[in-house]
């Protein structure tokens, strides 16, 4: 199973969704474009997150210095983001794949995020985080997806909602997996194990 992390917007929790799902499968982990590596790599938080031994983490197919749009990073870093070059890592594990930013950020002039996900034929699952505005970007985000046929495995609801918000989100999208992880006062070895064996039974589905 190789499930692509993608999320409503930027810092909605992706990187925290990843580990967890790492966890909770042991599954290998992979980020293709890294953008801000001045300001660390998000597969370095995952894997001090990670308590198995199982996990593999490869290797990016994209260093960019700066924390931008990756098509912005590339540009200043004087190269171009190519979707032909991300292929799967080789593995019989089940694969994270997590994006950058929203499912509309471009990697270069004519392609996004989102394609990334549907050349390597991936599940979705898409992290949402309560803020002002997050009703309309959630349900834009998850009719884009419906209607370009993908496979949404899992909506993920990282933090507090109020019912209202949720249940709003969730009646647009209908037969997929809901998940709630809760906001973490410490994020930690223990915190996110604690978290990816009360969601196992529902990703493993």
């Amino acid at each position: 199973m190789n499930l692509f992390i993608t999320g409503i917007g930027t810092n909605v929790g992706k990187t925290v969704v990843s580990a967890v799902l790492t966890e909770a499968l042991e599954a290998d982990y992979w980020k293709p474009i890294q953008s801000g590596v001045v300001e660390g790599k998000d597969s370095d938080t995952v894997k001090s997150l990670i308590s198995n031994s199982k996990s593999v983490f490869h290797p990016e197919t994209y260093l960019l210095n700066e924390p931008l749009s990756p098509h912005f990073a590339a540009k200043l870093d004087g190269v171009e983001i190519e979707l032909d070059k991300i292929h799967l890592p080789k593995t019989t594990n089940h694969l994270i794949i997590e994006g950058a930013g929203g499912l509309l950020v471009p990697i270069n002039d004519s392609q996004y995020v989102i394609d990334i996900a549907k050349q390597l034929d991936c599940e979705i699952v898409l992290v949402i985080s309560s803020y002002l505005g997050c009703i309309n970007h959630s349900l834009l985000s998850i009719d884009y997806l419906l209607r370009n046929h993908f496979t949404i495995k899992a909506l993920v609801f990282n933090g507090t909602f109020e019912p209202e918000v949720k249940q709003a989100i969730v009646a647009y999208s209908s037969n997929t997996v809901i998940i709630d992880i809760p906001s973490l006062n410490e994020l930690t070895k223990s915190s996110i194990l604690q978290i990816s064996s009360q969601i196992k039974p529902q990703i493993a589905l």
